[in-house]
């Protein structure tokens, strides 16, 4: 039976805020959560990013819910310093941590200067990255040399249990990849026949019997009217080709890409309505394809009226 996460978007909102918005959600019944990784937001409308993993660290000690977040090791972040703050949450909040890893967007990575090489170069990378991150949580000291180097690592703060490593895969290209190496994996939320080639590729690629999550981009408002504002406003990059996501590297830039939108175009890319019922009917549906936890993300600001109304209406018909 699946179940309900909460997401936490750190473009939308101050840190202060987001950790309010977590403990709301935590107080209204949600027992899993997870959390954006961005140096830039999407858009200068969405306006915040704070910093991850300072954050991550009062949302697990603020409530009792278990967290996750997306990263991309191998530019902005280098490895080794992922595995030490992935260790030393997952060592004071036990079982309680995963984390996914990407190939990532120019948006957040780029600000290092250094080229933003192609997608099969980025994804060689982060298979590097995913052996070192494993490696020193197995208490190995670790040399490597490749497109990251690492000399004479060793992480001394470990857990009992390292966290899990899951595959953020938007494609079932990628899924298939993944199968065999990820501890789970997660994609977003898009038209059900394309959810169910990434699930069944993940699967088929050695994923079989691994956790699958999804992340369910949603509009929930007093009326539909206002609900379609919200996604124009605050998510409009949604509807835009991965490529696109993958590439364009300022909000700036993607307020250019996405100035010239519909209405109608973001709502095919982001689920709209001011019905709890009909939110609850579309996410009985993604249950349906196998995946074992929803995070839901309202991009309207109005969190404790979302809360609410998802608390009253959808929690209860899934596992709690």
């Amino acid at each position: 039976m699946a179940r309900i996460g909460y997401h936490c978007s750190h473009e939308q909102y101050p840190p202060s805020q987001l950790l309010r918005n977590a403990k709301l959600a935590a107080q209204a019944g949600f027992r899993t959560a997870m959390c954006s990784d961005h140096f830039h937001p999407w858009s200068e409308q969405q306006g915040q990013s704070g910093f991850t993993w300072s954050w991550l660290g009062a949302a697990l000690e603020g409530t009792p819910m278990s967290f996750g977040t997306v990263c991309a090791p191998g530019q902005r972040y280098h490895p080794a310093i992922i595995a030490q703050a992935a260790a030393t949450l997952a060592e004071m909040h036990a079982d309680r941590f995963w984390v996914a890893v990407g190939s990532g967007e120019a948006l957040n990575e780029s600000i290092t200067g250094e080229p933003w090489i192609s997608k099969p170069q980025r994804r060689e990378r982060m298979r590097e990255c995913i052996d070192i991150m494993r490696s020193l949580w197995a208490g190995e000291t670790v040399t490597h040399s490749g497109q990251v180097s690492v000399r004479n690592a060793r992480l001394y703060s470990r857990p009992a249990h390292p966290p899990l490593i899951h595959a953020a895969c938007l494609t079932p290209e990628t899924a298939e990849w993944a199968g065999s190496w990820a501890d789970g994996m997660i994609t977003v939320s898009q038209e059900h026949a394309q959810m169910q080639e990434v699930v069944s590729a993940f699967r088929s690629g050695g994923g079989a019997g691994k956790p699958v999550y999804l992340q369910v981009v949603l509009s929930h408002a007093a009326s539909d009217e206002e609900a379609l504002h919200a996604a124009t406003t605050q998510w409009r990059q949604a509807a835009l080709d991965k490529t696109l996501l993958a590439d364009l590297d300022t909000p700036a830039a993607f307020d250019r890409a996405t100035a010239q939108l519909t209405p109608q175009d973001i709502a095919g890319s982001v689920r709209i309505s001011a019905s709890a019922e009909q939110h609850l009917d579309w996410l009985m549906k993604d249950a349906e394809l196998g995946f074992d936890t929803l995070f839901v993300h309202n991009v309207h600001r109005d969190q404790e009226a979302f809360v609410a109304a998802f608390a009253e209406k959808v929690l209860p018909h899934f596992e709690r």
